[in-house]
């Protein structure tokens, strides 16, 4: 036997990973040695975390009922909402007076029968701030309630974009009613109530109870027709617009995340359209 063959024979396999390492053990997929840094359990012997790597991108990821990824009961963005909310309406209790007068994002003083053209951010940033402790803790109650069942189900993403137009959806319907005087656009309520007609949809789509749900709507909605200085123009634009996409990610879910988007993507257009119309004509009938 010749020198070469002596030296191949008596080689010693290292891993591609970590070349400094003997690895006398191998991938059972690729053959190439793999040090115990590398190497991951497989149905027999070891696989390396390249081959596991590669075989996790040849598999599909599993999605929810409607179209979003699996998360287990993960409801990151529902949380998110609610520290926006605790963190705005804490604001004015925290920074100085001169300051948050001048913080238009989150003193709401200007917010009074309000959404113009100089306060394009108003109809989103409206559905972070509150005007009382009670009216926080009631809207982020019901945002924890409803969040917390419709984000698995829907996925992170439809259900931020569920929630964001179901907001503007309330502006919409603040400024195309009309208001009684001195009423505050603020609060989670118009944005709550989306959440309250997609809970809606989605349980009528899985065949469990809605009584309970429309029996909730319905007393909410006739609160705010009788406590002054609530919008209920705002529950009702929000409302309409919850059921609206909640449909459409309903009907299309079948038809593929693209279609489900475009849908989405529609609305979203609709609405901006709708909304700067009415806020650059200053269109407002105040009673």
């Amino acid at each position: 036997m010749s020198d070469a063959a002596n030296e191949t024979s008596t080689e010693v396999p290292v891993c591609p990973r970590h070349p400094d390492r003997e690895s006398w053990v191998r991938c059972q997929r690729c053959g190439r040695p793999a040090c115990p840094q590398c190497q991951r359990p497989a149905a027999v012997g070891v696989q390396c975390v390249d081959c596991v790597a590669e075989g996790n991108r040849s598999v599909r990821q599993a999605r929810t009922t409607f179209g979003g990824a699996v998360r287990g009961r993960d409801t990151l963005v529902t949380k998110a909402v609610v520290v926006v909310c605790v963190a705005m309406f804490a604001a004015r209790y925290v920074l100085p007076a001169d300051v948050y007068y001048y913080l238009p994002l989150v003193n709401d003083a200007g917010y009074a029968n309000s959404f113009g053209a100089g306060t394009w951010w108003q109809p989103l940033t409206s559905a972070f701030l509150h005007a009382s402790l009670l009216h926080l803790l009631f809207n982020t109650y019901a945002l924890w309630l409803t969040g917390t069942y419709l984000e698995p189900l829907l996925g992170r993403a439809r259900f931020a974009a569920l929630y964001v137009l179901s907001a503007l959806g309330g502006a919409v319907g603040a400024l195309l009613l009309p208001l009684t005087a001195n009423t505050s656009l603020v609060g989670a309520s118009g944005a709550v109530f989306g959440l309250f007609g997609a809970l809606v949809v989605v349980n009528r789509d899985l065949g469990r109870q809605t009584g309970q749900v429309v029996a909730l709507v319905a007393i909410n909605f006739v609160l705010g027709l009788v406590i002054s200085g609530v919008s209920w123009q705002a529950h009702l634009g929000g409302l309409v617009t919850g059921l609206v996409v909640a449909s459409l990610l309903v009907r299309t879910r079948r038809r593929g995340a693209g279609v489900q988007w475009g849908a989405v993507a529609a609305v979203a257009a609709v609405g901006a359209v709708v909304l700067c119309l009415l806020a650059y004509a200053g269109a407002r009938t105040v009673v």
